[in-house]
């Protein structure tokens, strides 16, 4: 029972379609099916039923999805590595995630794949364009503080740091000295990363204040934006300490103190399991878990 087989069981199952697959493979539908109809015959059951918008796993495909899918995912990245260290890694690695972590903290873990002649191309957007580059094979690696949830992707934490309210010292003078913070931070204009405050909410929601009645004043999804209006003397809004720790040591900025607690962002690192084949993207994920993980505010 070959890998490549098993690997072609593994994208068909979760993709749930023979066309996808190939895609994911760069190989033919004919020879995905071949490779089914392969690992069909060995095992002596059918895994998968045809239908006319893909294929439906049967009961076998799930206990053989469940025996092996996690377990190749953890082979095929060991020999990926494996190759690496024996071979020549160079080429373009295409990578997708939030404009400020990809200028503020993704540059900690690019300096080994540069020097390892690796071409680095950065691309920026949202949790479902990361999602979305990287299923269409268009990315390799993808960071993303939205929770991932698609089962075709795996991912690992790579940062994790502390999200504080902050604003200008003139603002935060005025929201401290108010009868209640609850209802000053209400009152005062509000910067957000979207329009489901989707950075805000779990702040506001462990320091029991309601949210807003007003729509935030600025939305932007690059919250270096939203950090300069800050400086400048206008609203608030919470941010990761990373993105705001040289502006308090400036006193651009201020934290303001929370009724009950601070929250935490974690950012994924993402990719598709078959991508790890590939001993240049086994050689980055590795480098840059490492090298973000390791630099730490």
């Amino acid at each position: 029972m070959s890998l490549i087989r098993l690997r072609t069981f593994v994208e068909v199952y979760r993709h749930r379609s023979i066309s996808a697959a190939a895609r994911t493979l760069n190989l033919t539908q004919p020879a995905v099916s071949q490779h089914i109809a392969g690992l069909e015959s060995a095992v002596g059951r059918m895994l998968f039923e045809r239908q006319t918008q893909g294929v439906v796993p049967t009961s076998a495909a799930d206990e053989l999805a469940a025996d092996i899918g996690n377990k190749l995912d953890a082979a095929e990245a060991a020999l990926a590595t494996a190759r690496a260290r024996s071979s020549g890694i160079a080429g373009t690695l295409q990578i997708i995630g939030h404009a400020d972590f990809m200028a503020e903290k993704l540059p900690d873990g690019l300096v080994p794949l540069l020097e390892a002649d690796i071409r680095v191309r950065m691309h920026t957007g949202d949790g479902p364009l990361v999602t979305q580059m990287l299923l269409e094979g268009r990315c390799e690696l993808g960071i993303s503080a939205h929770p991932v949830t698609d089962e075709r992707l795996k991912s690992e934490v790579i940062y994790t740091n502390t999200v504080r309210a902050v604003a200008s010292p003139s603002v935060a003078r005025r929201l401290l000295q108010a009868d209640s913070l609850t209802e000053a931070l209400r009152a005062e204009p509000l910067l957000a990363y979207n329009l489901e405050l989707s950075l805000i909410d779990n702040w506001m929601a462990t320091n029991h204040i309601p949210a807003p009645d007003a729509l935030p004043a600025a939305v932007g999804q690059d919250l270096r934006a939203l950090r300069t209006l800050l400086t400048k003397g206008f609203g608030w809004t919470v941010l990761p300490e990373y993105l705001y720790h040289e502006e308090l040591k400036r006193n651009e900025l201020v934290e303001i103190p929370s009724p009950v607690g601070d929250t935490l962002i974690s950012y994924n690192l993402i990719w598709m399991p078959a991508s790890l084949r590939q001993p240049r993207v086994a050689f980055a994920k590795n480098s840059l878990l490492e090298g973000i993980r390791g630099n730490v505010d």
